[in-house]
Protein backbone atom coordinates (compact mmCIF):
# COMPACT_ATOMS: atom_id res chain seq x y z
CA UNK A 1 0.00 0.00 0.00
CA UNK A 2 1.13 3.41 -0.87
CA UNK A 3 1.40 6.40 1.76
CA UNK A 4 2.11 10.08 1.56
CA UNK A 5 3.53 11.37 4.15
CA UNK A 6 3.02 15.45 4.78
CA UNK A 7 4.94 16.43 7.39
CA UNK A 8 7.94 19.58 7.57
CA UNK A 9 9.34 19.08 10.86
CA UNK A 10 12.48 16.89 9.40
CA UNK A 11 12.93 14.73 12.33
CA UNK A 12 9.41 13.47 12.46
CA UNK A 13 9.06 13.23 9.00
CA UNK A 14 12.19 10.42 9.00
CA UNK A 15 10.67 8.74 12.00
CA UNK A 16 7.26 8.45 10.24
CA UNK A 17 9.09 7.31 6.86
CA UNK A 18 11.54 5.08 8.54
CA UNK A 19 8.40 3.21 10.61
CA UNK A 20 5.96 3.12 7.73
CA UNK A 21 8.70 1.51 5.70
CA UNK A 22 9.49 -1.03 8.11
CA UNK A 23 5.61 -2.10 8.01
CA UNK A 24 6.41 -2.51 4.46
CA UNK A 25 4.33 0.63 3.07
CA UNK A 26 5.96 2.55 0.07
CA UNK A 27 6.17 6.04 0.78
CA UNK A 28 6.57 9.32 -0.49
CA UNK A 29 7.19 12.55 1.69
CA UNK A 30 5.85 16.19 1.45
CA UNK A 31 7.52 18.80 3.03
CA UNK A 32 5.17 20.94 2.69
CA UNK A 33 1.80 21.92 1.64
CA UNK A 34 2.70 23.24 -2.20
CA UNK A 35 4.06 19.54 -2.83
CA UNK A 36 2.30 18.17 -0.98
CA UNK A 37 -1.19 19.59 -2.96
CA UNK A 38 0.53 18.40 -6.08
CA UNK A 39 1.25 15.16 -4.96
CA UNK A 40 -2.81 14.18 -3.93
CA UNK A 41 -3.46 15.21 -7.03
CA UNK A 42 -1.40 13.88 -9.65
CA UNK A 43 0.05 10.39 -7.96
CA UNK A 44 -2.42 7.38 -6.66
CA UNK A 45 -2.18 6.88 -2.67
CA UNK A 46 -4.35 4.57 -0.65
CA UNK A 47 -3.82 6.71 2.41
CA UNK A 48 -2.54 10.10 3.51
CA UNK A 49 -0.75 11.74 6.52
CA UNK A 50 -1.16 15.33 7.18
CA UNK A 51 0.30 17.42 9.73
CA UNK A 52 -2.26 20.47 9.31
CA UNK A 53 0.68 23.22 10.41
CA UNK A 54 2.45 23.45 7.39
CA UNK A 55 4.52 25.99 4.95
CA UNK A 56 3.64 27.76 2.16
CA UNK A 57 -0.28 26.02 2.01
CA UNK A 58 -1.59 24.62 5.02
CA UNK A 59 -2.96 21.41 6.00
CA UNK A 60 -6.77 22.22 5.77
CA UNK A 61 -6.81 24.08 2.62
CA UNK A 62 -4.61 21.26 1.16
CA UNK A 63 -7.14 19.13 2.03
CA UNK A 64 -10.29 21.38 1.19
CA UNK A 65 -8.36 21.47 -2.74
CA UNK A 66 -8.15 17.73 -2.64
CA UNK A 67 -11.41 17.29 -1.68
CA UNK A 68 -13.18 19.44 -4.79
CA UNK A 69 -10.69 17.82 -6.81
CA UNK A 70 -11.93 14.20 -6.13
CA UNK A 71 -9.36 12.66 -4.11
CA UNK A 72 -10.82 9.82 -2.43
CA UNK A 73 -8.43 8.01 -0.09
CA UNK A 74 -8.54 8.48 3.63
CA UNK A 75 -6.71 11.25 5.32
CA UNK A 76 -5.32 10.90 8.72
CA UNK A 77 -4.23 14.26 9.92
CA UNK A 78 -1.54 15.12 12.62
CA UNK A 79 -2.69 18.24 15.52
CA UNK A 80 -1.57 19.96 18.27
CA UNK A 81 -2.46 18.36 21.62
CA UNK A 82 -5.09 20.80 22.55
CA UNK A 83 -6.00 22.23 19.10
CA UNK A 84 -9.31 21.11 19.07
CA UNK A 85 -10.44 24.01 16.34
CA UNK A 86 -7.78 22.41 14.20
CA UNK A 87 -9.48 19.01 14.87
CA UNK A 88 -12.83 20.38 13.80
CA UNK A 89 -11.23 22.02 10.64
CA UNK A 90 -9.95 19.03 9.59
CA UNK A 91 -13.30 17.06 9.60
CA UNK A 92 -15.05 19.58 8.24
CA UNK A 93 -12.82 19.63 5.14
CA UNK A 94 -12.49 15.90 4.53
CA UNK A 95 -10.41 14.39 7.07
CA UNK A 96 -11.45 10.88 8.16
CA UNK A 97 -9.69 10.25 11.48
CA UNK A 98 -6.94 12.52 14.03
CA UNK A 99 -4.15 12.00 15.77
CA UNK A 100 -2.88 14.46 18.76
CA UNK A 101 1.19 15.14 18.88
CA UNK A 102 2.78 13.96 20.92
CA UNK A 103 1.89 10.09 19.98
CA UNK A 104 2.85 6.40 19.82
CA UNK A 105 3.90 5.35 16.67
CA UNK A 106 2.01 2.05 17.62
CA UNK A 107 -0.94 3.90 17.38
CA UNK A 108 -0.73 5.70 13.99
CA UNK A 109 0.41 3.24 12.53
CA UNK A 110 -2.79 0.99 14.37
CA UNK A 111 -5.32 3.90 12.60
CA UNK A 112 -4.08 3.55 9.36
CA UNK A 113 -4.71 -0.09 9.32
CA UNK A 114 -8.08 0.94 10.18
CA UNK A 115 -8.55 3.61 7.74
CA UNK A 116 -7.05 0.90 4.75
CA UNK A 117 -9.55 -1.81 5.90
CA UNK A 118 -12.52 0.90 6.00
CA UNK A 119 -11.54 2.24 2.03
CA UNK A 120 -11.95 -1.51 1.25
CA UNK A 121 -14.85 -2.16 2.58
CA UNK A 122 -13.36 -4.25 4.96
CA UNK A 123 -13.91 -5.07 9.07
CA UNK A 124 -11.65 -8.04 10.27
CA UNK A 125 -8.11 -6.75 11.10
CA UNK A 126 -6.60 -10.29 9.59
CA UNK A 127 -7.39 -10.57 5.94
CA UNK A 128 -8.18 -13.74 4.11
CA UNK A 129 -8.99 -15.63 1.35
CA UNK A 130 -9.60 -19.46 1.50
CA UNK A 131 -6.45 -20.79 3.31
CA UNK A 132 -4.27 -17.99 2.43
CA UNK A 133 -4.33 -15.66 5.86
CA UNK A 134 -2.65 -12.26 6.18
CA UNK A 135 -1.87 -10.34 9.30
CA UNK A 136 -0.87 -6.85 8.47
CA UNK A 137 -0.52 -5.96 12.81
CA UNK A 138 2.02 -8.38 12.03
CA UNK A 139 3.40 -8.39 8.96
CA UNK A 140 2.53 -12.31 8.43
CA UNK A 141 1.08 -14.71 5.79
CA UNK A 142 0.00 -17.91 5.99
CA UNK A 143 -1.42 -20.90 3.93
CA UNK A 144 -3.27 -23.55 5.51
CA UNK A 145 -1.84 -22.55 8.89
CA UNK A 146 1.73 -23.07 7.61
CA UNK A 147 3.51 -19.33 7.83
CA UNK A 148 5.33 -18.80 4.90
CA UNK A 149 8.57 -16.57 4.55
CA UNK A 150 7.49 -13.16 2.20
CA UNK A 151 10.18 -10.38 0.76
CA UNK A 152 9.35 -6.46 1.75
CA UNK A 153 8.28 -6.66 -2.55
CA UNK A 154 6.05 -9.28 -2.18
CA UNK A 155 4.15 -8.71 0.93
CA UNK A 156 3.40 -4.97 -0.43
CA UNK A 157 2.10 -7.29 -3.29
CA UNK A 158 -0.08 -10.09 -1.49
CA UNK A 159 -1.36 -7.10 0.96
CA UNK A 160 -2.84 -4.65 -2.03
CA UNK A 161 -4.62 -8.31 -3.95
CA UNK A 162 -5.85 -9.54 -0.87
CA UNK A 163 -7.54 -5.93 0.10
CA UNK A 164 -8.67 -5.94 -3.66
CA UNK A 165 -9.30 -9.43 -3.80
CA UNK A 166 -12.11 -10.93 -6.59
CA UNK A 167 -11.16 -7.86 -8.77
CA UNK A 168 -8.92 -7.90 -11.59
CA UNK A 169 -6.18 -5.46 -10.79
CA UNK A 170 -3.86 -4.16 -13.88
CA UNK A 171 -0.18 -4.16 -13.98
CA UNK A 172 -0.17 -0.08 -14.25
CA UNK A 173 -2.32 0.02 -10.80
CA UNK A 174 0.13 -2.32 -9.19
CA UNK A 175 2.85 -1.02 -9.75
CA UNK A 176 1.84 2.66 -8.95
CA UNK A 177 0.59 1.34 -5.15
CA UNK A 178 3.79 -0.91 -4.51
CA UNK A 179 6.60 1.71 -5.25
CA UNK A 180 7.05 5.01 -4.61
CA UNK A 181 8.19 8.04 -5.78
CA UNK A 182 11.31 7.18 -6.15
CA UNK A 183 11.52 4.08 -7.57
CA UNK A 184 12.88 2.77 -10.99
CA UNK A 185 9.35 1.13 -12.01
CA UNK A 186 9.16 -1.24 -14.29
CA UNK A 187 5.60 -2.83 -14.99
CA UNK A 188 7.58 -6.28 -16.10
CA UNK A 189 9.19 -6.73 -12.72
CA UNK A 190 5.19 -7.49 -11.27
CA UNK A 191 5.34 -10.77 -13.50
CA UNK A 192 8.51 -11.62 -11.76
CA UNK A 193 6.58 -10.92 -8.15
CA UNK A 194 3.78 -12.56 -9.00
CA UNK A 195 5.54 -15.38 -9.79
CA UNK A 196 7.64 -15.42 -6.90
CA UNK A 197 4.56 -15.01 -4.76
CA UNK A 198 2.45 -17.97 -6.80
CA UNK A 199 5.56 -20.81 -5.59
CA UNK A 200 4.75 -19.66 -2.15
CA UNK A 201 0.72 -19.29 -1.95
CA UNK A 202 0.05 -21.89 -4.64
CA UNK A 203 -0.10 -21.48 -8.24
CA UNK A 204 -4.06 -21.14 -8.94
CA UNK A 205 -4.98 -18.69 -6.12
CA UNK A 206 -3.63 -15.53 -8.57
CA UNK A 207 -5.58 -15.94 -11.73
CA UNK A 208 -4.10 -14.06 -15.37
CA UNK A 209 -6.59 -12.21 -17.00
CA UNK A 210 -5.38 -11.97 -20.08
CA UNK A 211 -5.11 -8.50 -21.57
CA UNK A 212 -6.42 -6.64 -18.27
CA UNK A 213 -3.83 -7.93 -15.19
CA UNK A 214 -4.40 -10.48 -12.32
CA UNK A 215 -6.98 -11.57 -10.02
CA UNK A 216 -7.04 -13.02 -6.33
CA UNK A 217 -9.49 -15.79 -5.73
CA UNK A 218 -10.46 -18.62 -3.39
CA UNK A 219 -9.52 -22.27 -4.99
CA UNK A 220 -12.45 -24.20 -6.09
CA UNK A 221 -13.90 -25.57 -2.78
CA UNK A 222 -13.01 -22.92 -0.23
CA UNK A 223 -14.45 -20.51 1.47
CA UNK A 224 -13.79 -16.79 0.83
Amino acid sequence: MRILLVEDDPDIARQLKQALSDASYAVDHAPDGEEAQFLGETEPYDAVILDLGLPKIDGVSVLERWRREGMSSPVLILTARDAWSEKVAGFDAGADDYLTKPYHTEELLARLRALLRRATGRSQPVLSCGGLRLDPRAARASVNGEPIRLTSLEYRLLHYIMMHQGRVISRTELVEHLYDQDFDRDSNTIEVFVGRLRKKIGPDRIETVRGLGYRLSPLPGEAE
